[in-house]
């Protein structure tokens, strides 16, 4: 029997944790525990909520654990309880906690054709392309071509561990970090139930010293255009930060959340953030290069709406300006 602790919180976790829980219905494997973040509040009343992955382990009668951390005081009895159920292998999917060795060292390890191994991470970006806590957001805003999940070996470095196992999938032109995501929980969880199956003809593979790449977590601040920028840069900026924390501009006094877009080459001089047109097809700005022309917007509190919806309650016209807050200057 393979004995499986999963660690994991957002939806693209849960998606992972579904696949390996719908292979143990019929094998020998068996998840005695679940690892997550702890309730956090959300939603208009801030009420607490639990992670998609303690809902779905909850769901089907599965322990879980929520440290607050696994380097304090408090994770003692996180790491006692780890220690009584003696796994096989840990395996991780967007936690958002740092393991560390004492961690790593609990688990009996599973054997590959180039040792054994007791942690296992899907990351979502073929690395080393982008290490940190934001790959798919940075993949897109970087502009890449592609992107994919590694199935990786984990050590006590930030997603510096050896490759198991890597497959690509192209970034499509309207692909927002959402729809990104989607797709490559998708990926993943039919990745990492394929290394375990086969886990012992897999080789751990070092990952190329070139091409290394950070991808910090998105700051609220970053959703703030710099009108500066290129349109090019700035659409799949847009993209990139969907859902979180969202394109913003301000009209005015008027904070506007920007979800869909496109780029223009435009011919018109003038100052970044000017709006040049605004009508039914679009509101056309200028950037430092090009125009990016918004199709759809949000003000605080409304609805996401296409541009002829939102200029009927809200209007635009040329020479107006779209800034970001003195604060972000």
């Amino acid at each position: 029997m393979m004995q499986i602790v999963f660690a994991g919180t957002p939806e693209f976790a849960a998606v992972a944790l579904a696949a390996i829980l719908e292979v143990a219905e019929g094998s020998a494997w068996r998840v005695p525990l679940v690892l997550t973040q702890p309730d956090r509040p959300a939603g208009r009343g801030l009420k607490l909520v639990a992670s998609p992955v303690k809902q779905l382990a909850a769901a089907r009668g599965i322990e879980v654990l929520a440290p607050p951390s696994l380097r304090k005081g408090e994770a003692a009895a996180t790491k006692e309880r780890l220690r009584a159920i003696a796994p096989d292998v840990l395996v991780v999917a967007a936690y958002g906690l740092i393991l560390p060795p004492d961690v790593l060292e609990i688990p009996r390890g599973l054997q590959t054709r180039s040792g054994s191994i007791t942690a296992i991470n899907i990351h979502a970006s073929l690395l080393p392309r982008w290490r940190g806590a934001a790959p798919i957001a940075r993949a897109i805003e970087a502009g890449d071509a592609e992107t994919g999940i590694t199935i990786m070996q984990m050590d006590a470095g930030l997603d510096t561990g050896p490759m198991l196992l890597a497959e690509s999938m192209p970034i499509e032109a309207d692909d927002t970090a959402a729809s990104l995501t989607v797709k490559l929980a998708a990926l993943g969880a039919r990745l990492i139930v394929t290394a375990l199956r086969d886990i012992d003809r897999l080789v751990a593979t070092p990952q190329p010293a070139s091409g290394v790449n950070y991808a910090p977590k998105i700051d609220k601040a970053e959703g703030w255009l710099d009108w500066s920028a290129s349109a090019a840069l700035l659409e799949r900026k847009v993209r990139a930060y969907d859902p979180f924390p969202g394109a913003a501009a301000m009209l005015g006094e008027i904070p506007l959340k920007l979800w869909r877009t496109r780029t223009d080459a435009g011919d018109k001089a003038a100052a970044p953030g000017t709006v040049l047109a605004a009508n039914a097809g679009g509101i056309h700005v200028a950037c430092g290069e090009g125009e990016l022309v918004i199709t759809e917007l949000q003000r605080a509190g409304g609805k996401r709406l296409a541009a002829r919806e939102f200029l009927a309650g809200t209007p635009i016209h040329a020479g107006d300006r779209l800034t970001r807050p003195f604060a972000v200057q």
